[in-house]
């Protein structure tokens, strides 16, 4: 069977009638999507797989409806439906989390990012109330509308994903009331209208000086309250409440061109949706966190926390909902999430030595004198080697990389590898040790071993900011020409 590049490849060459001069691959995020940016003769595509076609179709249905109603979303050029690929614009990397980034690094102005979410907010309206222009609801999927059935799936997701996983103690009764409260409450607000659904800083891309809006096939029919919810509360963004407090009141205001709401009750049932979608993103962050062990996600629930403790004291939650604003509380306080709210450890004598070697010329030697490290046997892995067109390259090349990245085994051994020598260098940090090493080794060093300890490499770099030293060693023996 074709490996994903070569249907790519095949499915590019199909549609647009000439090669593809290379395919790179995108980091995935959190879906089981997989992104790729084609570079060809004319500039660049972005080439989505998504093995789910029922999906596949409510994007392509959504992206047909928006562009119609002139609304900024990405232009698709082919949707292949039994190969499961499509092909789109390619908007660049840049997203409105970067400019937050920026703003949160003093590069630009309080003003400059409160005026670009003013914009955002306008576009939100529109894609909010083209429901009433035609849009039909039963093209969504997995359902259709945001009703009762839809808010206590996500009820029951924090539950399991995110309070079992993380061994948090709760009375199950008692948490079924506030459930049970919360949900009355939700459904009071008139749910006629489109839901985003995941309405958040990284899927808001910015290009050519124009906001464009991705990543909307999870929409459906439901509330105004939830995306405006949470766009404010989106926990990585950490805007300051007094630039919440202000696109609060812009939105109202720019609402009431649409409709009539009274404002008490307008802030009274937004800081409900606020608490819903903050325990709904807390799910997703147990799921793709601590069962995945996806880094982002993992740093992502101290801040959903942090905005709890504001909601706690300065809006009704406490009193609605005790007892669900109280194990959220206490969560700041249960040791499984410590490692991840209480800050990354750090070091600056501690250095991890990182290689790749080849079977072949034997173990690689200890010149450090300390002993000891993991070394990892590779050669269980798919292995690109054996793949004419990858033959020539090595694990840091992006078509290798690519290779790699979509197989599932792949995944779970770097990640049963993080769980290892994170838990390693944080007890090494902890002794203000200043050595460790992890190995990694294949048939000839040059492919899954190099993956593996570039992967490796990018990640100790990115969670705990030690030094890293990196070598492949059997290097001069690769096999390029």
């Amino acid at each position: 069977m074709e490996n994903l590049i070569e249907l790519i490849e095949t499915a590019f060459l199909q549609v647009f009638g000439f090669k593809a001069d290379n395919i790179i691959s995108i980091q995935q995020s959190g879906s089981n999507r997989q992104y790729y940016r084609i570079l060809h003769r004319n500039g660049t595509i972005i080439a989505t797989h998504n093995s789910d076609i029922s999906e596949n179709d409510t994007f392509i249905y959504f992206q047909q409806f928006f562009s119609a109603k002139k609304l900024p979303v990405p232009e698709v050029y082919a949707y292949l439906r039994e190969e499961k690929i499509y092909f789109q614009q390619d908007l660049g990397d840049t997203t409105l989390y970067e400019l937050v980034k920026a703003w949160q690094q003093n590069k630009i102005s309080t003003d400059d990012i409160t005026l670009m979410y003013y914009r955002v907010l306008d576009d939100l309206l529109r894609f909010q109330f083209s429901a009433q222009e035609g849009l039909d609801f039963s093209k969504c999927y997995p359902i259709g509308e945001f009703n009762e059935k839809a808010i206590r799936w996500d009820l029951n997701y924090f539950k399991y994903m995110f309070l079992r996983l993380s061994y948090a103690s709760f009375h199950e009764e008692k948490l079924e009331e506030d459930f049970d409260r919360l949900v009355n409450d939700l459904l009071t607000a008139e749910a006629k209208y489109f839901v985003y659904r995941d309405f958040q800083s990284r899927n808001i891309m910015l290009y050519n000086d124009k906001c464009y809006y991705i990543d909307f096939q999870g929409g459906r029919k439901g509330s105004f309250f939830y995306d405006v919810a949470s766009l404010l509360y989106d926990g990585k963004a950490q805007l300051t409440e007094p630039i919440r407090a202000s696109l609060l009141t812009y939105y109202y205001h720019s609402l009431l061109k649409y409709v009539h709401y009274d404002k008490n009750d307008f802030e009274q049932l937004f800081y409900s949706f606020v608490l819903f979608r903050i325990v709904q993103a807390l799910g997703a962050y147990g799921y793709r966190g601590i069962y995945e062990r996806k880094e982002h996600f993992l740093r992502s629930i101290e801040p959903a926390l942090n905005n709890i403790y504001y909601l706690a004291e300065h809006t009704h939650i406490s009193q609605s909902y005790p007892y669900l604003t109280q194990i959220l509380l206490n969560q700041k306080e249960n040791s499984f999430l410590h490692p991840y709210i209480c800050g990354y450890k750090t070091s600056d004598k501690l250095t991890i030595y990182i290689q790749s070697f080849s079977y072949k010329n034997g173990y690689p030697v200890d010149h450090s004198g300390h002993g000891g490290g993991f070394v990892f046997d590779c050669r269980a892995l798919p292995n690109p080697g054996k793949v004419d067109e990858l033959k020539l390259l090595t694990g840091r090349d992006q078509r290798v990389i690519a290779y790699m990245q979509q197989f599932d085994e792949v995944t779970r051994f770097l990640q049963q590898v993080y769980a290892l020598t994170d838990a390693m260098i944080e007890r090494y940090i902890q002794r203000n040790f200043e050595y460790c090493s992890v190995s990694f080794g294949c048939t000839g060093g040059q492919h899954r071993s190099v993956y593996c300890a570039e992967q490796l490499a990018r990640h100790v770099s990115d969670k705990y900011g030690i030094k890293v030293e990196l070598k492949h060693l059997n290097q001069q023996n690769w096999q390029t020409t």
